[in-house]
């Protein structure tokens, strides 16, 4: 999250100290912004970002990965809801750690996946461990362990044996 003032910097901010996340940044101010693991280790850097026309939101963040000089580097599509702003430090936080990133699903620049399959989503935003939305009124906000994508709904047993309740057999 780059800093529009130049002498935002001058003056660090205490780490326990709340700042407020802009409710809206310009794509521009993301794109070359580094991404930290919750340990503080530099992960990768955004490149691009995909955005869901239909749905009118960020779908995921291109993150560079590897390789020296932009050569070799590996991209990942990170799911947007994986990414946490962490506006105290102008960075973005993914729960993961090195090892995961470098198996997680990647390409190269000259091979992008159909980021619209829907194959290809449910492995993405499974390996993030976040729900997968398709429509308008999902919420990409509940975690995704707690979700009928994770957990088949599960009939209680008095309904499984006796299908109308309140009724004799």
């Amino acid at each position: 999250m780059k800093c529009e003032d130049p002498h935002a910097h001058d003056e660090p901010k205490a780490s326990n100290e709340e700042a407020p996340t802009p409710p809206l940044m310009r794509a521009a101010t993301l794109i070359g912004e580094n991404v930290y693991n919750l340990e503080g280790i530099e992960l990768g850097e955004i490149k691009d970002i995909m955005l869901d026309a239909h749905a009118g939101r960020i779908a995921y963040a291109v993150l560079s990965f590897g390789g020296f000089l932009g050569i070799a580097d590996k991209l990942f599509a990170v799911p947007w809801k994986a990414l946490k702003p962490d506006a105290v430090h102008k960075q973005f936080l993914l729960d993961v750690d090195k090892k995961q990133l470098e198996s997680a699903p990647g390409f190269d620049k000259d091979h992008w996946p159909d980021m619209a399959d829907p194959t290809w989503q449910n492995k993405v935003h499974s390996y993030y461990r976040i729900k997968p939305f398709r429509e308008p009124g999902d919420s990409p906000d509940i975690p995704y362990d707690d979700t009928p994508y994770t957990n088949p709904p599960v009939e209680k047993e008095t309904q499984a044996s006796n299908p109308h309740p309140g009724r004799g057999r």
